[in-house]
């Protein structure tokens, strides 16, 4: 809100002029960093209306992690894969969203028994499970626990790290907004997988592998998205993680609460 009249235009000097010019160019440059876009000649936006929250490039030492760290229930797995990194060549994602599917869960592949598609889900933990979505959307999960325990926690969410230009150009989206990465489809395409991802090891190095990250302060949880399905006390369960104040979370984002 203004008060009082607007000075004429005809008032304003070179000198403000050249304020003007040069508080324009800060605000270019100033602000959050966004990795392969190069910023709009706008001023910066408002406290908190930033929407890119990725640290600029992998924290020092960002080791492979073993096969030990995915020996757990998908539950604890689940919380302990947020913040975590996923790597393909140059692109480099940060977990930021997550869902858990266990042993006996009505919403969980592994209800069908061991089969062709639903074998890697009963293979030992720390391996990929990739499968379609409608035919159309390839879908990251993590294998967890022992061997023949049927569980995994899939990827629902992520935020882009590095290889900003090969994520756009896969998922033929020329932005930098969490539009570009908040689903697990979208994900899956960003990474460039296919169904023929499935059973590869994510602890080795070469090709995908996860990379340890910063444990975030603070975590969401909720019901998982898309289950209608399943027994009652499944859709309900709240076996969906995310992490709290992140913009990189899909939608639905009014069902995740503090635990």
């Amino acid at each position: 809100m203004t008060t009082g009249r607007n000075p004429p235009r005809f008032k304003r000097t070179a000198r403000k002029l050249g304020k003007k010019a040069t508080a324009i160019k800060a605000g270019a440059t100033g602000g959050g960093v966004r990795v392969g876009i190069t910023a709009p000649p706008t001023a910066p936006p408002p406290p908190g209306a930033s929407l890119v929250t990725r640290p600029r490039s992998l924290p020092a030492p960002a080791a492979i992690l073993p096969q030990d760290f995915f020996l757990v229930d998908s539950l604890d797995l689940a919380r302990r894969l947020l913040g975590k990194f996923l790597r393909r060549d140059e692109v480099v994602l940060q977990i930021t969203e997550v869902e858990a599917y266990r042993p006996d869960d009505s919403a969980c592949h592994g209800r069908f028994g061991i089969t062709t598609r639903t074998a890697p889900v009963f293979g030992p933990g720390g391996h990929a499970y990739v499968y379609l979505c409608y035919g159309l959307h390839v879908m990251l999960n993590i294998v967890a626990d022992k061997q023949g325990v049927g569980a995994a926690v899939l990827i629902r969410s992520c935020s882009p790290v590095s290889g900003l230009e090969t994520i756009q150009e896969r998922r033929g989206q020329m932005t930098d907004k969490p539009v570009l990465l908040t689903g697990p489809g979208k994900v899956g395409q960003a990474l460039g997988i296919t169904t023929a991802w499935s059973s590869h090891p994510l602890y080795t190095p070469g090709g995908l592998e996860v990379l340890d990250g910063p444990e975030p302060e603070k975590i969401l949880i909720g019901p998982r998205v898309g289950i209608e399905y399943a027994l009652p006390e499944h859709v309900g369960a709240p076996w969906r993680f995310a992490i709290a104040g992140s913009p990189w979370i899909s939608a639905p984002k009014n069902t995740l609460r503090p635990p």
